[in-house]
């Protein structure tokens, strides 16, 4: 079988007897040995245990007994515990540490019979869209190896060249999101505590640790590999799970005929390049030819996203900064105050906030998920893009972006805009805990794969899945990157 093999389609060959698990592995090991050369996606090897689970899942098909992803290979962000293996988030004190045990969300993916293979890059931190750092190096896009492959999660370049069946990323800032669309592949931010999220650092290990927005979600080449991946994932975190379980509805939707998509075109405060601006118009184009009721609309009070990206910005800065030694903290947010940028702005106060602050953001953010569950009373999708740009170069190493994002810029369809402002897109779901799929929507001129962003109701991951399944029948979903490795 073909390395770009969906997990669904390996799970059904090895079903039928007509590939084995620990043959599989052998041929994915030395696909990675000579595809990552190049991309340098799986920094963590893990290959020993991973081909001594692939001979126990043999076994245990030969015994009746396999499990929903028996002997898919999947690879796990560096930042997310797996007992033994580095956890360093790219920072070179910490090469040495190794978590005592698996997070929850790889407990459940090794439970449903996937094998850890490895784990894939993070920038430092985890606070930016390029994954490289001082321990492990630089991942580069299989598209175009002088491109960023997105990040936070760099698994999505492990995914695109076939290093790997499915990835576990996260996402707060659309650390799955933006490298699926830079990579050319699927990626799911799921509904807010829809899949554990304890065990990741830098936040502590344990649940309940007092993190918002932020979530695990999986990267694959397939919508149906999503739904696959998230059957195993979904459940509540340590603790909850005593007595909580999830039962997601059906997907809205079984046919693109008669499905409502609303469109959100892109606000004066968020250009968009124009192959972006492209894909938006030519998706919306193929769904009402098939049958899609499609139209511009948002919720009631977003207006022109302003406000939401402010509130947005406020929570991100008090969940990624409130860490940060106090000097540099109180440092960076008058730098960030200073920049001229309402968006900048508001993230400082997040840096700075008091604890009522944040309250009265935590209420203003129910306020937000109000509007949403009444606007998804009247439609079954939002459309937008996933990110105001395709893959761009290679930033130079150096400090993360996250810690100097007042004076990044990045030009956007002729403006000069700040680096943050990239968080547009992805705060739409991110901000109300709405699920979000990433899609594949065809190639730039400059050959680079274009993504957009499906945005669905709380708790109907299914609905965005089917969606991003029935626009693959449209577009042709995943492509192979034009390399040989």
């Amino acid at each position: 079988m073909s390395p770009y093999a969906s997990a669904h389609a390996l799970r059904q060959a090895f079903a039928r007897g007509k590939l084995g698990a620990h043959e599989w592995m052998r041929a994915q090991i030395a696909h990675i040995e000579r595809a990552d050369v190049a991309i340098h996606a799986v920094v963590v090897r893990d290959f020993d245990r991973a081909l001594a689970a692939a001979r126990e899942a043999d076994a245990r098909r030969a015994r009746g007994e396999a499990r929903p992803l028996e002997g898919v290979p999947v690879t796990v962000k560096e930042s997310i515990h797996v007992e033994g293996l580095p956890c360093t988030v790219g920072r070179l004190e910490a090469r040495d540490w190794r978590p005592a045990a698996d997070a929850p969300a790889v407990r459940r993916l090794r439970a449903a019979g996937a094998i850890v293979i490895g784990k894939t890059n993070v920038p430092p931190e985890i606070s930016d869209w390029q994954a490289g750092n001082d321990v492990y190096g630089r991942t580069s896009n299989p598209w175009d190896l002088s491109r960023t492959s997105g990040g936070s999660s760099g698994g999505a370049a492990a995914v695109a060249a076939g290093c790997s069946a499915l990835d576990l990323g996260s996402d707060i800032g659309g650390s799955v999101r933006v490298p699926s669309a830079f990579c050319g592949v699927y990626g799911l931010r799921p509904s807010d505590t829809l899949i554990a999220r304890s065990g990741q650092l830098p936040v502590p290990a344990v649940p309940h640790s007092g993190a918002v927005l932020a979530v695990f979600g999986p990267i694959a080449r397939a919508p149906a590999d999503l739904d696959l991946a998230l059957t195993a994932l979904a459940g509540a975190d340590v603790g909850e799970d005593r007595a909580w379980r999830v039962s997601l509805p059906p997907p809205r939707v079984r046919r693109l005929a008669g499905a409502r998509i609303a469109l959100l075109r892109p606000p004066a405060c968020a250009p968009v390049a124009p192959e972006v601006a492209a894909a938006l118009e030519s998706t919306a184009d193929a769904l009402r030819r098939a049958g899609a009721i499609v139209a511009p609309a948002m919720p009631d009070g977003f207006g022109d996203g302003r406000e939401s990206m402010r509130l947005y910005m406020r929570l991100l800065g008090y969940m990624m900064m409130s860490r940060w030694p106090e000097a540099l903290r109180q440092k960076r947010a008058r730098d960030m105050a200073a920049s001229g940028c309402e968006f900048q702005a508001a993230m400082a106060e997040g840096m700075v906030c008091s604890g009522a602050q944040v309250f009265g953001w935590y209420l203003a953010r129910e306020g937000v998920r109000q509007g949403w569950r009444r606007f998804f009373e009247g439609w079954d999708a939002l459309l937008t893009p996933a990110f105001h740009t395709t893959a761009f170069p290679h930033r130079p190493h150096g400090e993360p972006a996250l810690t100097a994002w007042h004076d990044q810029t990045v030009t956007v369809a002729g403006q000069v805009l700040p680096y943050t402002r990239g968080l547009f897109y992805p705060h739409v779901a991110t901000l109300a805990g709405q699920p979000a799929v990433t899609l594949p929507a065809g190639l730039s001129a400059e050959g680079l794969p274009v993504g957009l962003q499906l945005v669905g109701p709380y708790l109907e991951d299914r609905t965005l899945t089917r969606l991003a399944a029935l626009i693959a029948r449209e577009n042709g979903g995943f492509l192979e990157p034009p390399w040989t490795a």
